[in-house]
């Protein structure tokens, strides 16, 4: 005769918790800033945004003349990288440093700022949140000292 801890019940109640706690620990692992890079609207929305900011920033007289010999394709898939991985998404950017693909642009905080704007313009068009462009452009400023010529 062997003497069991538990009831029954108690252990389908274990059984259940330990079950529970291996799907837990067998499920793929969320981003930290997932909210983030939903706030943006995943994949899709980023995408919209980032070719809504091409077309501002293209179009735009103060930062157009930036753009006359970038191949667009290439720069909105690397852009999509870079804001993906700024925001927390599955992304990793694979493109060069900011201050090698800046270093002969001769960009002044004028160019910059004007850059930051359209940026703005864009997530106002695509209805992103106010502190969701504001915690992206905080992850973005910092950056200014390795694209604007001193």
């Amino acid at each position: 005769m062997t003497t069991t801890l538990f009831s029954s019940g108690l252990r389908k109640t274990l059984a259940g918790l330990v079950l529970g706690l291996a799907a837990v620990a067998a499920a793929p692992v969320a981003h930290a800033d997932d909210a983030l890079y939903d706030s943006f609207g995943g994949e899709a929305g980023l995408a919209r945004v980032v070719d809504d900011f091409i077309a501002n920033l293209t179009s735009d007289p103060r930062t157009r003349p930036y753009f006359a010999k970038t191949s667009i394709k290439r720069f909105r898939a690397k852009l999509n990288e870079h804001f993906c991985a700024e925001l927390g998404g599955p992304c990793t950017y694979t493109g060069s440093s900011m201050a090698a693909v800046h270093k002969n642009l001769q960009i002044d905080r004028a160019a910059f700022n004007a850059v930051v704007e359209n940026l703005q313009d864009a997530m106002d068009k695509n209805g992103v949140g106010f502190g969701a462009q504001n915690a992206l452009l905080a992850r973005l400023a910092p950056l200014h000292r390795q694209i604007e010529t001193r």
